[in-house]
């Protein structure tokens, strides 16, 4: 595995956040980037993110990671989403100033969120190319009427979703009755028994092999774009 290399991002407070470039080889790239923001619980350093993230890598596709100021600074509380969403847009100026090729956005369910509301907030942002979700947030955990989709509409470049069918935070089929009421290109990828964090119950297909199919996807749509 290559090592990524360390950036450091300056934000419009004055504060920073690290980041890490995950870059793939000369001769199996795809010419494109995706940043991939963390969930609310863990940062850029935790085992699944740097697993995804050298995988990906590793078949093509500069992936981008980096902390949200709470995270950096080892708060517990994640940030207000105003907060979220300007380190959000001060990361993808930062990745974006440094590739002629794609951008997409995208994360871990909260990550992943923050990457819709940037989408929604900045519709007409042309150095962003699509929005890639592992694990959407759509609701709390036992709460289904507590929906985080009310900015959706506003998002107008082409989102994949990526979800467990035991996601507790929606699962597939309550994401379709959502999106079938964007007017934006929309995919969704279920994973079979996957959780939250696409990982199957035990005794079934091996986890590896279906983060393998969810790599797939991922390259696939994005080179479809």
């Amino acid at each position: 595995m290559r090592e990524p290399k360390g950036l450091t991002i300056q934000l419009e407070s004055g504060a920073t956040v690290s980041a890490r470039h995950y870059t793939s080889s000369a001769a199996s790239s795809l010419g494109s980037t995706l940043i991939l923001a963390h969930g609310a619980g863990a940062g850029q350093t935790h085992p699944w993110m740097v697993a995804r993230a050298s995988a990906l890598a590793a078949r093509g596709l500069d992936v981008v990671t980096f902390n949200f100021p709470y995270m950096e600074r080892r708060r517990r509380a994640p940030d207000s989403a105003a907060v979220l969403i300007a380190c959000y847009a001060a990361v993808l100026t930062k990745v974006a100033a440094g590739t002629d090729g794609r951008v997409l956005v995208g994360g871990k369910s909260m990550g992943g969120r923050i990457a819709t509301e940037l989408g929604a907030a900045r519709p007409d942002e042309n150095r962003l190319s699509g929005i890639v979700l592992l694990g959407y947030p759509l609701h709390p955990p036992g709460r289904p009427q507590q929906l985080r989709s009310a900015h959706l509409p506003s998002v107008r470049r082409p989102m994949l979703f990526v979800q467990g069918t035991r996601d507790s935070f929606g699962t597939p089929s309550e994401l379709q009755a959502e999106l079938d009421r964007l007017a934006v290109s929309t995919t969704i990828h279920a994973v079979d028994d996957g959780d939250h964090s696409l990982i199957v119950k035990r005794g079934g297909r091996p986890q590896e092999l279906v983060f393998d199919e969810v790599y797939e996807v991922i390259l696939r749509w994005i080179a479809a774009l």
